[in-house]
């Protein structure tokens, strides 16, 4: 039995996904709909809310814009947690490594990353690309273990919620709650991505000013135990990794109007990670200092 939890900002949407959780779900369901049209509340609060009034121990949040695809998923989603007690979390799309950099769940700008785990079409509502079948099943897995998931669609226990509820006093808005949430459960459980599991997300992510204000506070937060490497990268050679990342990060800050001072204040949270031990952080200090005389002689 899953009690399904969905922030819901429109009627029309929400009907729709009402009729195709009914059609797909194949288990006894309820479904908590709470109305944030207004935007009043963040979703953390939402998600929060949700969980409280849930009856069942199985949570599944999920958008209100997507459509399940696999028949009796319900069936397969008590099935995973059944055959695997440790895992706490479970999405469809996730990422092995998750950077002391801010970024999404998956740190495009690394020269070494972790793997891209994914199962579900992706459609872009707002680009206006042609939708297709993400799949990227790396290791040839039924379920594989992850730093991080995307929030679109979020599969886990009621006592684990309660245990980590979402982050509603840091995060007051919609972004950021999926990385949080994963870094929080992955403390204690494992976080996966399943493959067996397909749904239809008809919109792209959104990576706006709110978006990035978000990334910051859970980078900040979560900088004692970054990166989390799932994948098993090799941590000896992480730290320069990492500074490269930063470099880049910081050029695209830079263009869009940030300061060296907010720069070097994001980088001092550096200094938690094992991966900067003792003073090998103020490095992060040398990159900046060398990244603006080289912006300054271009000029």
């Amino acid at each position: 039995m899953i009690s399904v939890i969905i922030c819901s900002a429109n009627e029309q949407d929400l009907s729709k996904v009402k009729v195709n959780i009914a059609q797909t779900i194949g288990i006894p369901f309820e479904i908590i709909a709470i109305d944030n049209s207004e935007g009043k509340m963040g979703i953390c609060e939402v998600y929060n809310r949700g969980a409280a009034q849930a009856q069942y121990g199985i949570l599944c949040f999920m958008h209100e814009d997507i459509e399940m695809i696999t028949p009796m998923w319900g069936n397969k989603v008590t099935e995973l947690f059944d055959q695997n007690p440790k895992v706490g979390l479970i999405g469809v799309a996730g990422g092995g490594y998750k950077s002391l950099v801010p970024s999404s769940w998956y740190n495009a700008d690394l020269e070494v990353n972790g793997g891209f785990y994914c199962s579900l079409i992706q459609g872009f509502k707002h680009s206006g690309e042609t939708e297709f079948f993400d799949y990227r099943n790396p290791k040839d897995e039924k379920l594989s273990h992850v730093a991080c998931i995307d929030g679109c669609w979020m599969c886990t226990k009621k006592s684990i919620v309660l245990e980590y509820p979402f982050d509603q006093g840091l995060l007051t808005k919609f972004h950021g709650y999926d990385l949080d949430f994963s870094l929080a459960v992955n403390q204690k459980y494992k976080v996966a991505v399943t493959y067996e599991i397909v749904l239809r997300h008809f919109s792209e992510g959104n990576f706006d000013s709110e978006w990035f204000e978000a990334t910051l506070k859970v980078h900040k937060k979560w900088s004692w135990i970054l990166p989390v490497n799932t994948d098993g990268l090799n941590e000896a050679t992480l730290s320069r990794y990492e500074r490269r990342a930063f470099k880049v990060f910081a050029n695209n800050l830079l263009d869009q109007g940030f300061t060296y001072s907010q720069l070097a204040t994001i980088g001092s949270h550096f200094r938690h990670s094992r991966i900067f031990p003792r003073f090998r952080y103020l490095k992060i200090y040398l990159d900046l200092w060398k990244l603006r005389k080289k912006r300054e002689k271009n000029l």
